[in-house]
């Protein structure tokens, strides 16, 4: 990823308005105290960045940086271009952040709004890169879903699958990409989305009947 002083000269004479924003309340319902331990440190960073602590915002980058440029890569397919999205992504959150609600990990809406931008970029190519066999080896596949979609999420070589999950239809893209290129949990899906679980898992399942009719007619093809 680029060095962490080319993203904080990226964000460099930009403090997030709110720095008096008033402290969120963290959810607490089935959310286990590890978790829910993280969201408060979480609230204690993003209370220092809003206060002007720009080394509190440099240990965010160091600490999520590395997995944003994953999820980026996933999609993208290409090193240099998930770097640049994944410094893009956290440019973005450093200028939103008087808005993140604090309901979940800050890492999860970071990585929401990486996909959301790598998922663009892929949608406006001509062609989508080679996924790496390594990259997606070890992404567990949910219950219940044990059908060609999930293979090829997890190890497929071929450029067809990124265009399709690039194609496809909102909600289903944000949810397939954030559970397998982010490797977010559902859990974490539907408190960034603001959606039941319910709907998430339904969301999910359909976004991946779709996904592998789409392979489907492209290996006819």
């Amino acid at each position: 990823m680029p060095p962490v002083s080319a993203i904080m000269g990226g964000v460099a004479g930009h403090v997030p308005a709110g720095t008096d924003h008033r402290r969120p309340p963290i959810a607490s319902h089935a959310v286990a105290a590890s978790a829910e331990q993280g969201v408060h440190d979480d609230r204690a960073l993003v209370d220092a960045i809003l206060g002007g602590d720009r080394d509190a915002f440099r240990s965010i980058v160091e600490r999520e940086g590395p997995g944003l440029v994953r999820a980026c890569h996933r999609v993208l397919g290409d090193l240099h271009e998930a770097e640049d999205v994944a410094q893009e992504a956290l440019v973005t959150g450093y200028r939103a952040l008087p808005s993140w609600r604090g309901d979940g990990p800050l890492g999860a809406w970071l990585a929401r709004i990486a996909v959301r931008l790598a998922v663009r970029r892929a949608s406006g190519r001509r062609t989508v890169g080679w996924i790496e066999p390594e990259a997606m080896a070890e992404i567990a596949a949910p219950a219940g879903f044990g059908d060609p979609a999930i293979a090829a999420l997890r190890s497929e070589r071929s450029a067809l699958v990124r265009s399709a999950v690039a194609a496809l239809d909102e909600p289903y893209r944000e949810v397939v990409a954030l559970r397998f290129f982010a490797e977010r949990s559902l859990a974490e899906i539907a408190t960034e989305t603001g959606r039941p679980l319910g709907t998430v898992k339904t969301h999910l399942h359909r976004g991946l009947l779709r996904l592998r009719d789409a392979l489907d007619a492209g290996g006819a093809r």
